[in-house]
């Protein structure tokens, strides 16, 4: 169920109707657009009385929401969600037509290796750090992270180059330590469908990474963002990280189909990540970017978005000069 707020409700008409909603025992979330408040609700098994809440003062009308994602849909909210992540080098944005790089090694393995990535990741433009303290492995006798001193090693790189630091949570027990130090908590794909981590992320005060699980459709992907934004985290980026599929040539296949799938069903940013598909991934990005820098601009391809393009392939470049780090 949706509450539709007038354009000029008030934020004490908005406490009310919220107020309302929970002495009914359900869950009410606010939820802000540009135009107007929204108001959703969750915990509610069946029929909701409307007339209690649509003669409320400042509301517009009430909207049932079919779909099984109340929070992450489009129906609850239109625009697209932003997402400002504040670093030391400045905001780096999520969201709309913003374009942000993520950049950094797979596992924190020393600082003198954090250190030197940082230093070239800030050269090269990027603003946030990306590195696992901690490693869920398929085996148990793999390396699994160096746990809290890796956590202090990225907040040393974080001081130094002034980089937004994002790390990987995997229990209870590391999520509490991940929020002290990190700027954006990422849930990895293993744990995409750990409930219980999930509604714990959905607590946190730190914008949540939520990586697609190796197998997951788009339904169970937008409903372990559900979980998050229902426990009162709205600060949830997608990220899509390729699935496994029959191809034996690389560690994963990077479905991009699912990135304008996401953007008509819900609001909430998704970049892809090109670390999971092996080191030569980026190699055509990288030839796509030289030859579209060489052609003249007369010859490049007319569009209302070319600078977005630009900006786009401009990343691209990066990632390609950074790809010995990813």
């Amino acid at each position: 169920m949706l509450v539709v707020m007038q354009s000029h409700a008030t934020e004490e008409q908005v406490r009310e109707v919220c107020k309302r909603i929970e002495s009914l025992g359900l869950k009410a979330h606010p939820i802000p657009g540009s135009a107007r408040t929204a108001i959703g609700i969750t915990g509610n098994d069946g029929a909701v009385d409307l007339g209690v809440l649509e003669s409320m003062p400042g509301v517009i009308e009430c909207i049932p929401v079919s779909k099984p994602y109340k929070l992450v849909s489009r129906d609850a909210k239109a625009e697209d969600t932003i997402v400002r992540i504040p670093t030391g080098s400045g905001d780096v944005i999520f969201g709309g037509q913003h374009v942000a790089l993520v950049a950094g090694p797979c596992a924190v393995e020393s600082e003198a290796q954090v250190l030197a990535i940082a230093e070239r990741i800030a050269k090269a433009g990027a603003r946030l750090l990306r590195g696992g303290a901690y490693k869920p492995r398929t085996s148990p006798y793999s390396f699994q992270g160096l746990g809290e001193p890796g956590l202090q090693i990225l907040a040393k790189a974080r001081k130094n180059f002034g980089l937004g630091i994002v790390t990987e949570a995997i229990d209870h027990e590391s999520l509490d330590l991940v929020e002290r130090y990190a700027d954006v908590i990422q849930i990895g794909a293993r744990n995409m469908q750990n409930f219980s981590l999930l509604k714990r992320a959905g607590h946190a005060k730190k914008p949540i990474l939520l990586k697609r699980g190796m197998s997951a459709t788009l339904d169970e992907f937008l409903m372990a963002a559900e979980y998050i934004l229902s426990e009162g985290n709205y600060n949830v980026i997608l990220c899509e990280r390729g699935v496994r599929t029959f191809a034996d040539h690389s560690r994963n296949t990077l479905d991009l189909t699912i990135v304008p799938a996401v953007k008509r069903r819900s609001h909430l940013p998704i970049p892809a990540r090109k670390g999971s598909l092996g080191r030569h991934a980026v190699h055509p990005p990288r030839r796509i970017c030289a030859a579209y820098r060489r052609s003249p601009p007369n010859r490049r391809a007319a569009s209302p978005h070319r600078q977005l393009i630009s900006r786009v392939l401009h990343f691209f470049f990066i990632a390609a000069k950074l790809l010995p780090l990813v």
